[in-house]
């Protein structure tokens, strides 16, 4: 009889493991619960993630209580979690799984202490079988596959201790690195958007003379500079470009004493974020943590067309360079800028010189244009001539799923999937309304925007209504204040479609596309925000 329980507790187990993989992967979006996001993750999806079929387990083993033999408790208790398998497994397939699970070596730690959580009990059971403690062991096992977010959780914390002396060991390695390496510059970027397009761009412009290394994607937290400094940097690289998120005050600063940035470059400071931070104050304060870390022989690039770094005072005497387009008043303005399908091209004025510099890429849109002014003045500053900065730029290589133009079989493709800001998506717009033929956007709107999301939500779907010929929503409820913005602007309903998985998306453009069709994708929420 004990055979068949341990049997049994097999199949439970494979099913348990299904869920803990979900639970693995929702855990890692939400950057291991930091800031309560996984448990703010598990009640705003409620609905999914307690109205589920493993539930009733609990109901079943209450109404076999007393009433059948050990036998067929023990039958019916397999079969369910065949059937709950199977019905997951089922679900799995036809959710869009758009972040995979990394088996990372804190996640395998974590699975060691999930699965002791389980198991624990599971033998406490078992050197106690017999009839009456079977039904009590079956519900609370049961119980603890349907808590399965929770269980995870525990373990999460239970580890926390153990995630703080490994990351501290590979701190201080890095720590030990680069103070090693004191010949080499390093350059720190930050902003509410446009962080990873600056720092790509800028590598492109300084790889013209220098040997410069960014962090690789959106490594952007501690734990990325640090992978980056033990594993990528070199005694080669003349600059560290360190790439620097937050999600609330303070975060800047650690990345700063971190990697003593003596170059900063501030990108824009909007509203993204703003739930975290908890106001626009505590965003810009935030942000200009890289600038006012700077020594007094360091060098910070500002943007003259942003009022929050203009009305900011600064706290620091390093040297400051302003950028614009709009701003007359800055050390190196664009001019003349002529977007096109196929890329943008401007005029660069400078300082103290009244020559015009023409420049070109093959980057879209007006945002991509203040990140490569960024990339100008602070290369100029370094040494790198005008000439090699024009080479440098036409070199530079559009960033992956911003503002990046592609095909999908014979439909233009304009990829803004990483956008989720009021400014970068209007300008996303406004690119999406140069091009010729009929035009489509795809979007389930912008998130993390605190108290002011549904409004400028609303107007984001206003502002759609004045440029797009097509509107493809993704996620009914997360997508109503857009909805709410298009009834607004009275855009025909017919034209409206509304859609719980991007992956239909691709199939409704095909039917609804024309003989040249351009289609824009802004912004791509995580799995955690999935209404499917």
């Amino acid at each position: 009889m004990e055979i068949k329980f341990i049997v049994s507790l097999i199949i439970m187990y494979l099913y348990t493991y299904l869920k803990t993989k979900k639970s693995f992967q929702m855990l890692q979006q939400n950057w291991y619960n930091d800031g309560n996001r996984y448990i703010k993750w598990i009640f705003r999806n409620s609905k999914k993630n307690f109205l589920c079929f493993d539930i009733f387990i609990i109901f079943i083993l209450i109404f076999y209580f007393s009433t059948v033999t050990t036998e067929t408790i023990m039958i019916s208790f397999v079969i369910f979690y065949v059937v709950c398998s199977m019905i997951y497994l089922t679900k799995q397939k036809k959710e869009q799984e758009k972040l995979k699970l990394k088996f990372t070596a804190r996640i395998k730690r974590l699975l060691f202490t999930t699965f002791l959580l389980y198991f624990i009990p599971t033998v406490i059971f078992y050197f106690q079988f017999n009839h009456i403690h079977i039904v009590y062991s079956y519900l609370i096992l049961g119980m603890m596959v349907y808590l399965n977010h929770f269980v995870v959780l525990l373990a999460n914390i239970i580890n926390k201790p153990i995630e703080k002396m490994v990351a501290n060991y590979y701190k201080n390695k890095a720590i030990k690195k680069l103070r090693n390496m004191n010949q080499m510059k390093v350059i720190g970027i930050t902003g509410s958007y446009g962080k990873t397009s600056s720092k790509n761009i800028l590598s492109d412009i300084l790889n013209v003379k220098y040997n410069a290394l960014p962090t690789p994607k959106n490594f952007n937290t501690p734990l990325g500079l640090i992978i980056t400094i033990n594993n990528h940097l070199d005694k080669f690289n003349d600059m560290f470009i360190a790439e620097m998120g937050a999600f609330k005050k303070g975060e800047i600063q650690e990345l700063c004493d971190l990697v003593h940035p003596t170059y900063g470059i501030l990108t824009k400071i909007g509203t993204a974020h703003l739930d975290s931070f908890g106001s626009q104050k505590n965003i810009q304060e935030g942000k200009f943590e890289l600038i006012e870390s700077l020594p007094t022989d360091g060098i910070g690039i500002l943007n003259g067309d942003d009022e929050l770094q203009i009305q900011y005072k600064l706290k620091n005497k390093c040297k400051i360079l302003w950028i614009g387009i709009h701003n007359k008043n800055v050390d190196v303005q664009a001019v003349n800028i002529k977007l096109t399908p196929s890329g943008t091209k401007f005029n660069c004025i400078f300082k103290g010189d009244s020559k015009k510099y023409p420049f070109e890429t093959k980057l879209l849109g007006e945002a991509n244009v203040y990140n490569i002014l960024a990339g100008i003045a602070l290369g100029h500053e370094l040494g790198i001539s005008i000439e090699q900065l024009q080479v440098g730029v036409k070199k530079v290589t559009p960033v992956e799923h911003r503002l990046e133009l592609k095909k999908y079989k014979d439909i233009h493709i304009i990829d803004d999937a990483y956008n989720s800001n009021p400014v970068g998506s209007k300008m996303a717009l406004d690119v999406l309304s140069l091009m010729p033929g009929k035009k489509i956007i795809v979007t389930p709107g912008m998130i993390e925007l605190a108290d002011q999301e549904y409004e400028l939500n609303k107007k984001f779907g206003e502002y759609i209504a004045d440029c797009v010929d097509e509107v493809i929503l993704i996620g009914e409820h997360q997508t109503k204040p857009i909805q709410k913005g298009l009834q607004n602007k009275k855009y025909p309903k017919e034209k409206i479609h509304i859609l719980n998985d991007v992956k239909d998306a691709f199939l409704l453009m095909e039917k609804l596309k024309e003989q040249e069709t351009y289609v824009l994708l802004e912004n791509d929420l995580p799995d955690i925000f999935n209404e499917k």
